[in-house]
């Protein structure tokens, strides 16, 4: 017998998953599937690329009968995540009607859309809008699951997640997917699910495969130290993570001017470009993909062998995202991590919060002068081209009260919250 049919599986979607090549129950489906196909409300822990869509898939084939209305509703942070979310269910339930809602494109072709899904798979800014014009109808939404729900709430959609919430039948099955559980999901989780299950599952990353390591340089070595080590190590593909969109324009400007095949992706591109950059590099047409934190969560990116940290996110959680791009599925991984002194706060939240990692501090190699573009952004320190003096000595001590994490190459941008 099919685990997938020991779990509860039906043999038609046994045989149609097959043939997808999926033939074994991850961790998360294993433990979140018969909770699901019994109707429970689910909180399931686990990480970004484990699984989960598929563990809520069945409850969409369960819950949804065609024509029919919309009776399922799926939340995402992230445009990209949405139309992932929604090709994957394509392939699981493609006799049901199952269409996008996100922003940064125009509402008239969603709206047409709308009058015949069963499924919305949307971001939340913009399926308030729907809701403003009445152009959606929850009422008959049996099945409401939000996806990387901790990511959601840390964008600050908190307030829209609950208007949405209260926007459903009470009367529902609800499912909350995340990588993390964190105070605010159980506190959502208390207002509006019933008696949850709660089921775990180990991070999908192999500590004993993940090598991590850091450099600490001089702020004007930065990016010479970046290039020199993407050009002389043997990689597959490369994510290298910035905080910010002005960044990730600068490093992939200066990459391409040192002929390094880079491609950058943030939430300020159109939602075809985002698209177009994330195929391109799935399938090896470019090997070096500069992001912001948009690329770290939910994204079905494979084969990623070296994730390098340009800058430390403030967030120590969004470090366990980006290194969790590589060393999977059994395959070996290398995080690497590029310091100056306004990266030292950051890194010291990361090293108290995650005390069991084992990040290795490498000498700097010898790098070569880089010249940098003349479209640079302006900040305070930064020079017409890096030479090749040593660092900064790494301190002993961290002090995490300093507010010096914000100031980083590019311009400085006011934290907004935005709508996606």
């Amino acid at each position: 017998m099919n685990l997938f049919e020991k779990i509860g599986i039906d043999e038609k979607t046994v045989r149609t998953i097959t043939n997808m090549g999926i033939t074994n129950p991850t961790e998360i489906q294993e433990k979140s599937i018969p909770a699901i196909l019994e109707g429970k409300d689910v909180i399931g822990e686990s990480a970004t690329g484990s699984g989960k869509t598929l563990a809520f898939a069945f409850g969409v084939i369960k819950q949804v009968a065609p024509r029919e209305g919309l009776q399922a509703l799926i939340l995402t942070p992230t445009r990209e995540l949405s139309e992932q979310v929604k090709n994957a269910l394509i392939k699981f339930a493609g006799h049901l009607n199952i269409t996008n809602v996100y922003g940064g494109v125009s509402i008239d072709p969603q709206i047409k859309s709308l009058r015949q899904a069963e499924v919305v798979v949307a971001t939340p800014g913009r399926l308030l809008d729907h809701l403003k014009r009445r152009t959606i109808d929850l009422s008959r939404v049996k099945l409401l699951v939000l996806d990387e729900a901790d990511r959601m709430l840390d964008m600050g959609f908190i307030d829209d997640v609950e208007d949405i919430i209260r926007n459903c039948p009470k009367k529902r099955q609800t499912l909350f997917f995340s990588a993390t559980i964190s105070s605010k999901i159980k506190d959502l989780a208390n207002k509006y699910m019933i008696h949850p299950v709660r089921v775990s599952a180990r991070n999908h990353v192999d500590p004993n495969k993940l090598k991590q390591v850091y450099y600490n340089v001089s702020k004007d070595l930065k990016l010479s130290l970046l290039i020199h080590l993407l050009q002389e190590e043997r990689a597959g593909l490369v994510m290298v993570f910035c905080n910010t969109r002005s960044t990730v324009d600068f490093v992939t400007r200066n990459l391409k001017s040192n002929k390094v095949n880079a491609i950058a992706i943030h939430g300020g591109l159109t939602q075809n470009k985002r698209t177009t950059t994330i195929d391109m590099f799935n399938n090896g047409k470019v090997g070096v993909l500069v992001c912001t934190d948009v690329a770290a969560r939910g994204l079905h990116i494979e084969n990623v062998s070296h994730v390098y940290n340009y800058e430390i996110p403030k967030d120590p959680k969004d470090y366990v995202h980006r290194i969790g791009r590589t060393a999977r599925a059994g395959e070996e991984g290398k995080a690497v991590n590029i310091l100056c002194e306004y990266d030292y706060d950051n890194f010291s939240r990361i090293l108290h919060d995650y005390s069991e990692f084992s990040i290795k501090k490498l000498d700097s190699p010898h790098v070569n002068k880089v010249t940098i573009s003349k479209e640079q952004p302006r900040s305070r320190g930064f020079k017409k081209t890096y030479g090749n003096r040593s660092g900064n000595r790494f301190p002993r001590r961290f002090n995490s009260n300093r507010g010096d994490s914000d100031r980083r190459e590019g311009p400085r941008r006011k934290p907004s919250r935005k709508r996606i």
